[in-house]
């Protein structure tokens, strides 16, 4: 007995790891203004989008916070409304963690809570079968065990991803397609 396909099945996903978004613009892109819904559209190539999520964490704003810390989270603040504002989008925010100093005092960030987000939306949104394809825009394989229920739950999952910032190569190697970013992509969204 099949499994009757679900009238969503035709749309997509589209799961944007927002750190590894921005330092892929900011290092290998000669541009760092993007328009996001441009950029869900080129992305879903003429499928129908479900819905875009976008995850990251707000900047590291201390309980005596500088004026440095106080203009980086405003400015973050300001994106992810005009985020929010967009058709189909949902910002999922994790917790910037201070985990202490490097030997030079360089303080030790890390992000929290990000990676199981986005893996909780995949495997949600497969197993009710919203999706029948699932865009990723990351490079960290912490996703591959939600990527593998999504699979088996036949949703197909297109990675995106730079070459200067290569996916983790287990990533690369359980991704359905595979897509490089190229200068003609990013030029062809920018704001």
């Amino acid at each position: 007995m099949s499994k009757e396909r679900s009238f969503d099945m035709d749309k997509v996903a589209i799961f944007i790891d927002g750190a590894y978004l921005s330092k892929v613009l900011k290092e290998s892109f000669s541009s760092t203004q993007i328009d996001f819904s441009k950029l869900s559209t080129f992305l879903a190539n003429g499928d129908p989008i479900l819905r875009t999520y976008y995850y990251n964490c707000m900047p590291y704003k201390s309980p005596a916070p500088s004026s440095g810390e106080i203009a980086r989270y405003n400015n973050m603040q300001r994106f992810v409304t005009s985020l929010e504002k967009l058709d189909r989008y949902a910002v999922r925010l994790g917790k910037l963690e201070n985990r202490g100093r490097k030997a030079d005092g360089t303080p030790i960030f890390q992000q929290k809570r990000v990676d199981i987000l986005l893996g909780c939306d995949l495997v949600l949104l497969a197993a009710k079968q919203r999706i029948g394809k699932a865009i990723l825009i990351t490079g960290d394989s912490d996703f591959i065990p939600a990527i593998e229920v999504a699979k088996n739950e036949g949703v197909e999952i297109e990675l995106v991803y730079d070459s200067a910032h290569h996916p983790h190569s287990s990533l690369t190697l359980i991704a359905d397609v595979r897509k490089e970013l190229s200068q003609a992509d990013i030029d062809s969204v920018k704001k």
